[in-house]
């Protein structure tokens, strides 16, 4: 298997999501013991096709044997470099209610490497409180904080009538990453990450597929 080609290359989000499908399809394969694979499972398990595969992995280099498959250990290291999850990433959680809590204690956050080291609100009922095995922090104390412990990303999990407020601090502090899960949307300065978590609109999406399904009544 030849190197990928530089992660810093600038790829549609579309690919970016497929790459984490593929991800975890190896992932599942490595536990398994299963030593290589093929362009056409990881296009059946996707749930696209072994050409569009071959074209999203081409983009960092050349991958895989004809015949023989890609090897899955190498594979799996690639695309874990290319999404950036072989280094570590910091995240603190603004909003410690219900989102934020089932957030916190998600391990997936740590398996991918997203290390939650602190939770901020403004609720004094919650500050100082152990949340999650954090210390509830006041949120006025963010910029302070994070020009001391540096944290990469910060998941926005504040009613909507707070978010706009509450991302701009956000950026104030040199966050250069949100996750937003508030319901509304908000804008970010150029030179940050935006990603939003649009609940409502997933739920809509698959109220049509539902609805649309051959057979359906």
């Amino acid at each position: 298997m030849a190197p990928a080609t530089t992660p810093a290359k600038r790829i549609a989000q579309p690919t970016v999501r497929r790459l984490s499908v593929y991800l975890r399809i190896l992932e599942e394969h490595d536990e398994r013991g299963l030593a290589t694979i093929s362009s056409e499972v990881l296009a059946t398990l996707g749930g696209t096709t072994s050409a569009q595969v071959r074209k999203d992995l081409s983009v960092f280099g050349s991958f895989g044997k004809r015949g023989l498959g890609y090897a899955v250990p190498e594979l799996l290291g690639t695309l874990r470099e290319i999404l950036g999850l072989s280094r570590g990433w910091r995240v603190v959680i603004v909003g410690a209610g219900k989102i934020g809590t089932a957030l916190a204690q998600y391990a997936g956050f740590r398996e991918r490497g997203f290390s939650v080291v602190a939770v901020y609100d403004n609720d004094p009922r919650k500050i100082g409180t152990i949340w999650a095995g954090l210390v509830v922090r006041d949120v006025a104390q963010l910029e302070r904080d994070a020009a001391r412990e540096r944290p990469d990303i910060a998941v926005l999990a504040v009613p909507g009538d707070r978010a706009q407020e509450t991302a701009d601090r956000i950026t104030r502090a040199g966050i250069a990453g949100i996750l937003n899960f508030a319901p509304s949307r908000v804008q970010v300065p150029p030179g940050v990450t935006l990603q939003t978590v649009n609940m409502a609109a997933e739920l809509e999406v698959l109220s049509y597929a539902l609805a649309n399904r051959e057979g359906a009544h």
